[in-house]
């Protein structure tokens, strides 16, 4: 018996692995971070850049980060999003209604984002960008309906994101994130597309810039409660 033709092939280590975009986006954002810091010259990030769209493997990518500390430092603990809230903490009506009906209508800028949004599409599109919003409530439902149109919703990068519906001959998608600062806000989108499109994401590099000014402000409450 041969025991090397029944041997399991031996697993591949993870530098071997083939790299995925998401792989890339993450290195390139360590690089970003080091030409913002003065680690990088504007030359070394464009060819480390380069690199990176042309890298194959995981090992092949850690290359490109390996001489900096953002490589190193030890990712902190993500907390998943709450799931959908139940009634009370969310009003069952809506706080604004977003319609376009044979038209578009859009939402964006800075802006106060209300616990509830129904937004509604019918032969039209409708557009809901929070990049730039004011989050006064931890978690913000937004209801979208979309008939023979489409709804796009776009949050900050440092915004959890949630979502539960479904499409009728349409496309219902949502990318989830979960955000690792456990003061940040919650979106929720559901609803349906019925021969349409509902699509929320994430939109890169937009922050929630107030965020921190919010946890400052909590805990300055609390002191003041106890004082």
């Amino acid at each position: 018996m041969d025991l090397q033709k029944h041997a399991p092939a031996t697993a591949p280590r993870t530098a071997e692995l083939r790299a995925s975009d998401a792989d890339r986006d993450r290195v390139a954002d360590m690089l970003r971070e080091a030409l913002a810091e003065g680690r990088l010259t504007a030359d070394e990030h464009a060819e480390r850049v380069e690199g990176v769209l042309a890298a194959k493997t995981v090992g092949e990518l850690d290359v490109f980060v390996r001489d900096l500390p953002a490589a190193h430092a030890g990712r902190p603990g993500v907390a998943p999003a709450p799931h959908r809230p139940v009634a009370g903490p969310v009003p069952a009506d809506p706080d604004e209604n977003v319609v376009a009906v044979f038209s578009s209508a859009v939402r964006r800028g800075r802006w106060r984002a209300g616990r509830r949004i129904h937004a509604y599409a019918v032969f039209g599109s409708v557009e809901i960008d929070l990049s730039e919003a004011l989050f006064e409530y931890q978690q913000v439902v937004i209801k979208a309906f979309s008939v023979f149109g489409s709804v796009e919703v776009r949050v900050p990068e440092n915004v959890s994101l949630r979502g539960a519906g479904g499409g009728v001959l349409g496309s219902f998608e949502v990318d989830a994130v979960d955000s690792a600062e456990v003061d940040a806000p919650v979106v929720h989108v559901d609803g349906w597309a019925v021969l349409g499109s509902v699509e929320a994401r994430p939109k890169r590099g937009k922050l929630v810039t107030d965020l921190l000014d919010r946890v400052h402000r909590k805990v300055e409450n609390s002191l003041r409660k106890h004082l």
